[in-house]
């Protein structure tokens, strides 16, 4: 039986709307606003792509962790997660040198922490996300 590559395409538009602001949009998906953040002189309160690059690793981690959960029957009642980017100014440019994630799950009685554990650190090797980036990706989990 031979094995068949697989491969998926994302199609994501951005349509700029006056000042330092656009739209993205993707078919089937609610529109996101998105700006230049405050930092480099840009809009408070509006999603910005260093924003979104932290949350594609946070949000990754996330999904990857479930699928893998689910697999191994591990039952757990709450997930959250906070990650913190470190965007540097190196070599003339800036640069996220670092993300750290920091999930945070509540396991059923009777379920193992290492288990959890174990399938969280696989979550983060095997994250798309996280394998598609050159920045550091660090988990800092708090199981309980």
């Amino acid at each position: 039986m031979a094995i068949r590559a697989k491969s998926y395409r994302y199609t994501i538009s951005v349509r700029w709307t006056g000042e330092k602001k656009g739209t993205l949009t993707a078919d089937g998906k609610p529109p996101v606003e998105v700006a230049t953040p405050p930092e480099f002189k840009g809009h408070e309160g509006i999603w910005s792509p260093e924003d979104l690059y932290v949350a594609s690793v946070n949000a990754c981690i996330m999904t990857t962790f479930l699928a893998f959960a689910g697999r191994a029957g591990l039952a757990f009642e709450e997930y959250e997660s906070e990650a913190e980017g470190i965007l540097e100014f190196l070599d003339d440019r800036f640069v996220f040198t670092k993300i750290v994630v920091r999930p945070r799950i509540v396991l059923r009685p009777g379920e193992e922490r290492a288990k959890a554990e174990e399938i969280l650190h696989k979550a983060e090797r095997n994250c798309l996300v996280s394998n598609s980036i050159r920045t550091e990706v660090a988990l800092e989990p708090t199981i309980v």
